[in-house]
This record gives structure tokens, C-alpha cells and sequence, in this order.
């Protein structure tokens, strides 16, 4: 196998490959690692490729049998592995504990090879930090590849694996997914277990899950990684099959809520907007319902939430501490110090009306969306920004809730409900930028995600879609020089570059 072939195989193409014994587990390893070496230097996406990577342990079986898997720098851990959260804070720390989620990895036969890079602390929807610098997008080098996976967006676009580990808190797997033309699912809140240490992570707003290339890998990875542990919260309503069976499985006629209009400070792009009309259209000639529905939640409410879930600086308090360290500018970036420095200040009492506004805020969307079977969203109003901004810069508490709040206002509402939501690279910019549509589907059920998804993108395909920065575009001749193979250049080989060229 060449590494251009392997940049065009989705997991599941991988996986098969691998059974039928045409290409080995080591090969795709290093093949990864080619990719790697190739386009890494360009988008800053993986920050730690593992020196022992081709004798990484991982089960030669299971769904996956040998795909090469990437890992976020922070949420789910492997033991013994580095885990310093995008932070100096945290630099040179490694993980004593190994997570479920990383446990059923190996066990599917993925094998972790790296890490990728976050925003410090995971907190902002920009993959920029003074500890790892900027990771760039490969549809265009000079805009953002979202946050905080955007690591792992962008390493996947690029071709260096097909599929990795992310994570979503308020947008963070659908973010970067949709500046990447991914599919990125956040799952049903205890879908996938947070064990031994994060069971229903952040008051049950964060779920560790995949980013990858098609929806038949979103599939097989929620039958790898859902299932409960002993010690999670609850076990929510189990699948009445295997997620992979579900892409077989009739769709039926379903009642979709469409929003057409902003749920936040920033209004829809226009063509963000185009998009989701697109694609309501499309579901209408499926044979689905379709409804307009306004924002399902009050925006002053809102805001109070998240500030109450800006906080994290007894997290941080304990950790400095074991670690023998200081929080201070030269640990924390100015807009992580600043969130630290309100969350100390409030008064305990604030964690019950914390609760509360989760409370609230369930209730009052439960209410607003019952009706419908599915929603059709953006998934982010605006289209890729330039690097930078509000997030780089020494701002207020005030200014970075409302940034954060305008950016993530069809996402986060959905990791406060707990309800499965899959961003999907259903249209481009006229420029060529990915825009992400996201379905929300009820609570509990990622199999009508599944089929929805599967019929989206057999009506309207991505895989041909490429981005500018891909591996596999680069060859080295007899005499040294390298020809660059753009995806667009109409060139099919080797031969036919040396020809032209």
C-alpha cells in the first residue's frame, strides 16, 4: 500500500484490509507515520508521534484491526502516557491511569500512535496555546481548525489517521468537525463511560468520542466505545442492535424542527444559512416533515450558565498543588488565569445554582423540542476564522463568556440536554471551506443519528471533497527533486507528474 492509497481508505476500508491480509497493522503504522512526517510540519496538529509507536500494544482483531488511532491531549488518558492538557501548567506530567475508554480502543484493535494538540485547558474554540502554538487548518493554513480537538480535526483531514479521539463539552468534537469537513458526533450523556476517574465528566456536560471521515466509522466507533462500566452514574436505554446494523435499517418519516434563525449574539452567516435550507430541502424531499422552530432557550439564562460553567479552579487548585506548582501568568494563559481567578471568588453557594441552571435549561428545551423527532442546525454560524482574536488576547471573564456563547450557540445546549448530536460536512464556502450541518436526534438515540446520516451522505457525498494540505501529495524523484500532487491538478501518478513537469 502507498500512502497515497492510504490517505483515501476510511477506517473501515483499513480494518478490511488488514483482515483479508493485504496490508499489515506495522504497514499502516508506518504509513502513519509517513503522513505524519509529511504534513505535520504544515498544521501543527500532533504534537507527540510515540517513539515506540510500531510496538505499541493493540489487539489484532476487533472492528478496527490494526487502524492507526490519535489521541487528544486531554480527557481520556493512557497510563504511563504524557497529558499536559495544552498547558504549561501541566508540562511533563504523564497519566498513572488508563482510561476505559482508551481500554476499548486497544481492545477494537486501534492503535494509538500519538497525541494531538488543544487549546490550553480545552477551553476555548480556537487550537491555539503559547505551550504547542497554532494549529492550522488544512482547507486553508491561515484559519482556525477549531476547538479544542482541533488537533485531532485537523490531523484526520490531513490524512495522517482516519479517525481520532476527541472530546465535547460544549462543541468541541462538532466544532472542528465542521471547519474540517469531519463527521463528529457527541453522544447521548453516559453513551460512552468517562472511567475509572471522569464518570460524567463536568456535571455531565463532556463525552469523550471520535472524530473521523464517514458515517459508517461514526457507527462502528459507538459500537467500540458505548457500553456502561461498574461505578458510571446510570446506564442509559441500551441499542436494540449493533450501530453498524443500523446502517441497513429503514429511516421512516420523521418530524424535523429546523432552526432558521440565530440562538445567539452572532447571527448565521449567509452561507451558513444557505446550507441549512439545503439540506432542510433535501429532508423534505426524503419525505420528513419539516417545521421551523425558534431558539428553545432564554439567552439571559444562558449566559448564567456559563458563567457557572466557566469555573474550574478547585480542579486546577488541587492539581497545581500535587504537582508542586504555582498557578500565575507564567502557568495559565491570561484568559485561563482570569476564569480561574472568578471561579475563586464565587462563593460556595454558586454550585447549587449551578445545578439549578442545568435544571432549568433541560427542562425548559425538553419542552421547547418535543415535537420533533430530529433537529437540523448549524452547527457553528460563522464559516473557518483567521488565527487569533478574542481567545489570543488579555480580555475580561465578561468578554470571553460572550465570545464563547455567540461561537458555541446551537452546540453547547445540547451537551447541557445530554442529546446525541452529529455534525456532518454536508457544504462548502464558495471559497471551498467546509460548513457543518448538525443533527441533534432524542436522548438516548444515536440509531435514527446513524440512519439520518447515512442517508445524507449517500445523497450528498463528501469523500471527493479534499482539503489544500493532505498527505500522499508529495513525491521524491530519482534526482531529488519533490513534485506536489494538489488534489485539484487532474495528475494520477508518478508518471504522469514526470511528464507534465
Amino acid at each position: 500500500m502507498k500512502l497515497s492509497e492510504y490517505v483515501e481508505c476510511d477506517a473501515t476500508d483499513l480494518a478490511s484490509l488488514v483482515r483479508t491480509g493485504e496490508v499489515t497493522p506495522l504497514k499502516l503504522t508506518r504509513l502513519a507515520r509517513e503522513a505524519y512526517d509529511e504534513v505535520n510540519p504544515r498544521i501543527n496538529a500532533v504534537i507527540e508521534f510515540y517513539e515506540d509507536a510500531e510496538t505499541v500494544s493493540g489487539a489484532n482483531g476487533g472492528l478496527f484491526h490494526g487502524v492507526p488511532f490519535l489521541r487528544k491531549d486531554i480527557g481520556a488518558s493512557e497510563a504511563g502516557r504524557l497529558q499536559e492538557n495544552g498547558s504549561r501548567l501541566f508540562k511533563g506530567c504523564r497519566s498513572d491511569t488508563e482510561s476505559y475508554f482508551f481500554r476499548r480502543a486497544r481492545e477494537a484493535g486501534l492503535r494509538t500512535l500519538g497525541r494531538t494538540t488543544t487549546p490550553e485547558l480545552g477551553a476555548t474554540v480556537m487550537t491555539e496555546s503559547i505551550l504547542n502554538g497554532i494549529t492550522g487548518n488544512p482547507w486553508d493554513l491561515e484559519r482556525s481548525a477549531g476547538g479544542s480537538s482541533g488537533g485531532a480535526a485537523a490531523a484526520v483531514a490531513a490524512g495522517i489517521t482516519p479517525i481520532a479521539h476527541g472530546s465535547d463539552g460544549g462543541g468541541s468534537i462538532r466544532i472542528p468537525a465542521s471547519w474540517c469537513g469531519l463527521v463528529g458526533l457527541n453522544p447521548s450523556r453516559g453513551r460512552v463511560s468517562g472511567g475509572p476517574n471522569r464518570q460524567d465528566a463536568g456535571s455531565g456536560l463532556s463525552r469523550d468520542f471520535v472524530l473521523c471521515r464517514t458515517v459508517r466509522d461514526m457507527a462502528a466507533a459507538l459500537d467500540v466505545f458505548s457500553g456502561p462500566h461498574p461505578g458510571d452514574p446510570f446506564i442509559i436505554v441500551q441499542p436494540k442492535r449493533p450501530y453498524v446494523e443500523e446502517l441497513s435499517q429503514p429511516t421512516g418519516r420523521l418530524r424535523v424542527g429546523v432552526a432558521r434563525t440565530s440562538w445567539g449574539a452572532v447571527n448565521l452567516d449567509p452561507e451558513v444559512l444557505y446550507a441549512v435550507e439545503a439540506t432542510a430541502t433535501l429532508l423534505q424531499e426524503m419525505g420528513h416533515t419539516i417545521t421551523a422552530i425558534e431558539p428553545p432557550y432564554d439567552p439571559d439564562e444562558y449566559r448564567r450558565f456559563y458563567y457557572l460553567a466557566a469555573t474550574r479552579a478547585s480542579w486546577l487548585e488541587e492539581a497545581a498543588r500535587a504537582m508542586g506548582r504555582t498557578i500565575s501568568a507564567d502557568t495559565l494563559e491570561p484568559v485561563n488565569l482570569k476564569r480561574y481567578e472568578y471561579g475563586r471568588d464565587l462563593p460556595l453557594s454558586q454550585a447549587a445554582d449551578f445545578q439549578e441552571a442545568l435544571r432549568r435549561m433541560r427542562f425548559r428545551v425538553g419542552e421547547a423540542i418535543h415535537a420533533f423527532d430530529i433537529l437540523l442546525t448549524p452547527t457553528i454560524p460563522i464559516v473557518p476564522v483567521p488565527h487569533g482574536g478574542i481567545y489570543s488576547a488579555a480580555v475580561s471573564a465578561d468578554e470571553y463568556v460572550e465570545a464563547s456563547m455567540s461561537v458555541c450557540q446551537y452546540t453547547e445546549v445540547f451537551n447541557v440536554t445530554g442529546q446525541p448530536s452529529v455534525s456532518l460536512p454536508l457544504a462548502q464556502t464558495t471559497s471551498g471551506l467546509p460548513i457543518g450541518i448538525q443533527i441533534v436526534g432524542r436522548f438516548g438515540d444515536e440509531a435514527t443519528l446513524v440512519r439520518v446520516a447515512r442517508d445524507l451522505e449517500e445523497t450528498r457525498p463528501w469523500r471527493q471533497r479534499q482539503p489544500k494540505v493532505r498527505a500522499g501529495q508529495l513525491a521524491i524523484t530519482s534526482n531529488g527533486l519533490v513534485l506536489k500532487f494538489e488534489q485539484s491538478s487532474g495528475i494520477e501518478s508518478f508518471e504522469q507528474a514526470c511528464g507534465r513537469y
